[in-house]
């Protein structure tokens, strides 16, 4: 069975189609075998009682004459009939049952009818010149006057009609299948995090229905989308003015060194939470792709956190420049290798490589690695492991931002075991150049 909505409806008003034509020529042909055994039985009986009547008037000695005429103008035969003659009996198919039935009736139930005597193909007619006569005789008819052909021209009428009928199938079902199709682009559009564009709200009533309420759902999603976007932006914006007065007071007034490094500490650790929560709240399909030199981007990616103290070490092969969103693949990068360093610790490995389809960015560290079973609930926002990796803390927004960054570019996002022991966070992007 075809998988697509279109091949399947094509496919069973195809089947519609053939199974309604051939329902109508098999009744045709029943509806025509009676008429057409008795026009047949007609010319056969007509033939017949026109012989017997020449041979009737004819003189017995130019009787092989007639025969011999009636063979060279009319291409029937007259031979006498032997006990001997090897009959091959009529097909037995409805028509000629009807055909020996209405031969018997003009003729006689004497009559009989053959498909060939000795070999000889034809429509074979027995007759008696008389009732009492037990000599009898065979008229050799055309075979064309019992099993008529069907005319090559009505043959090349009902492959154009089926043909036309195929054609119209198609149509139909194109035009069920070409909204669901558009459909479905946006509704994938829609779980890229991206905005599609409206459906077109026409056709027949269900699909304007459809449509609009799939535009109407689309719609409601991008400004709830946009709400929360904003409320998280606009909280965390409000809560960076107080942590700045709070660091500064800290810094100032309390005169205990370790007391005032704690203080710090927290309010580093809240102005990070901020930050992330303004990452994911920023609307990464704003900004649009671009040409981009993803191993320069990866190594400035890479200088930033070896600043910091971290030790990453790099594998960035040349590659052609590829159509994506610098900005978002950066900040993705950043919290795959922010996470390394937070729950691995150690060094971390940077890795780029590319196949005929894909680029594959991959981080990997030798912590304590995640389990197989943990893997999709961690891309989830808010979300973090139970038996953490550390004691390290998080806002569970790190993995969410790269899998929304993944999905934006219609990649994938896979967390692996590393080879070497730990984890293995891979960033699949498709080459667009």
């Amino acid at each position: 069975m075809p998988r697509t909505l279109l091949a399947r409806t094509f496919l069973l008003l195809a089947i519609l189609v053939l199974l309604t034509t051939a329902a109508w020529l098999s009744l045709f042909r029943y509806m025509d075998a009676e008429p057409r055994a008795r026009e047949t039985a007609q010319l056969a009986a007509s033939a017949v009682n026109l012989i017997r009547a020449s041979l009737f008037a004819a003189a017995p000695e130019r009787r092989f004459g007639l025969f011999a005429e009636f063979s060279s103008r009319e291409g029937i035969r007259l031979l006498p009939a032997e006990p001997s003659d090897q009959i091959e009996a009529m097909p037995d198919s409805r028509f000629f049952t009807l055909l020996q039935k209405e031969i018997h009736r003009r003729l006689g139930d004497h009559t009989r009818i053959a498909a060939s005597v000795d070999g000889v193909p034809g429509f074979w007619v027995s007759f008696r010149l008389d009732d009492a006569d037990e000599e009898e005789y065979w008229l050799v008819l055309p075979r064309e006057r019992a099993a008529r052909r069907f005319a090559q021209h009505w043959l090349t009428w009902g492959l154009l009609a089926v043909a036309l009928a195929l054609g119209v199938a198609w149509l139909i079902a194109s035009r069920i299948s070409r909204p669901l199709k558009a459909m479905a682009r946006s509704a994938e559009t829609v779980g890229r995090g991206q905005i599609p564009e409206p459906l077109p709200e026409d056709g027949a009533d269900e699909l304007k229905r459809l449509a609009a309420a799939f535009n109407t759902m689309a719609a409601d999603l991008q400004r709830n989308e946009r709400e929360r976007s904003e409320v998280l932006a606009g909280i965390s914006h409000d809560l960076r003015t107080p942590l700045t007065r709070l660091r500064l007071e800290a810094e100032l007034s309390v005169s205990d060194e370790n007391a005032r490094q704690g203080v710090v500490s927290d309010i580093e650790q809240m102005e990070g939470v901020i930050s992330q929560f303004m990452d994911y709240a920023r609307a990464e399909s704003g900004e649009p792709p671009a040409l981009t030199d993803l191993p320069a981007l990866l190594a400035s990616v890479a200088a930033r956190q070896s600043h910091v103290g971290r030790d990453i070490r790099t594998d960035l092969p040349v590659l052609e420049e590829v159509k994506l969103r610098p900005k978002a693949v950066a900040r993705a990068v950043t919290n795959l290798l922010d996470n390394a360093a937070k729950y691995a610790g150690g060094e971390i490995s940077l890795h780029l490589s590319a196949d005929t389809q894909d680029i594959h960015i991959e981080v990997a560290d030798h912590g304590p690695g995640v389990p197989a079973s943990e893997v999709d609930r961690l891309k989830r926002p808010f979300t973090r492991l139970e038996a953490a990796r550390s004691n390290a803390t998080g806002t569970g927004l790190g993995l969410a931002i790269v899998e929304r960054v993944a999905r934006l570019h219609d990649g994938h996002l896979a967390l692996l075991p590393n080879p070497g022991g730990g984890l293995l966070a891979r960033l699949s992007l498709p080459i667009r150049r």
